[in-house]
Parts: C-alpha cells; sequence; structure tokens
C-alpha cells in the first residue's frame, strides 16, 4: 500500500551525503493534514527538491573535476541535485492539480545518476486511545 506524499517528505539519494527534503508550495493544492500534498509535478531543484548534502557522483562535473585536481581521489562535492524530469511513475488514479499524486513508491532521477526515493512520506497517522 502506498501512502500520498505531502510537502515535508524526507528524501534519500544514492549519492547524496545527507537526507534531503521535498517542499511542495501550496498554490491551488489539497492538504493532506496540515500540509500540500505532492504530484508528480514537484521537481524543481531547490524550488521542491533540497539538496543532499556532499554529491559523490563522478558524472557529476563539480566532482569529477575535483577528484581530477585531487590526482584521482574521489572528491564529494555540494550538492545541487539536477532534476528535469518528473517523478515516476506516481498515481494515475488520483490527481492533484490535473497530475498524478505522488505516492511514496515513486522515484525521481538526479540527471548526474542519482536515484531520490522517499524515505518517509510527510504525514504521520496519530493514534488517540
Amino acid at each position: 500500500m502506498s501512502n500520498l506524499v505531502c510537502s515535508g517528505a524526507a528524501l534519500s539519494c544514492t549519492f547524496g551525503a545527507a537526507p534531503g527534503q521535498l517542499m511542495v508550495l501550496p498554490v491551488k493544492r489539497v492538504n493532506c493534514g496540515p500540509m500540500p500534498a505532492a504530484n508528480i509535478m514537484d521537481h524543481m531543484p531547490i524550488v521542491n527538491v533540497m539538496p543532499f548534502g556532499m554529491c559523490s557522483c563522478p558524472a557529476n562535473p563539480a566532482v569529477a573535476a575535483a577528484t581530477a585536481a585531487a590526482l584521482g581521489v574521489l572528491t564529494p562535492m555540494p550538492c545541487v541535485p539536477v532534476t528535469p524530469m518528473p517523478w515516476f511513475p506516481g498515481c494515475p488514479t488520483l490527481l492533484i492539480s490535473n497530475m498524478p499524486a505522488l505516492n511514496n513508491s515513486s522515484k525521481l532521477m538526479c540527471q548526474w545518476g542519482g536515484i531520490i526515493q522517499i524515505m518517509a512520506p510527510g504525514q504521520m497517522t496519530v493514534m488517540v486511545p
């Protein structure tokens, strides 16, 4: 079973050193709890997808240059995600702002080779006795 993802969700990247966060702008959106719900088009770097600390992907030009300067020793550089494509696959049966909703099984590809996935969907169920 998939969970709907909302603003504040915790993200991870295969080449990132730290967790990132998903931010959803509250423009014409439904809320899941107090936070705006995400759709597959919430993939813009820095606006929606926050950096993951340091990037260690050799395909990243900054990492490649720093590694070359260090005579071949892998040298991580600050992460700046490049995510030109939307999240996939999303939830085609539920639309948010006329786009498929983002669920916690969706993935996002970074142009430098990292796979970004959702660690925590940003919403929690509280059980009240």
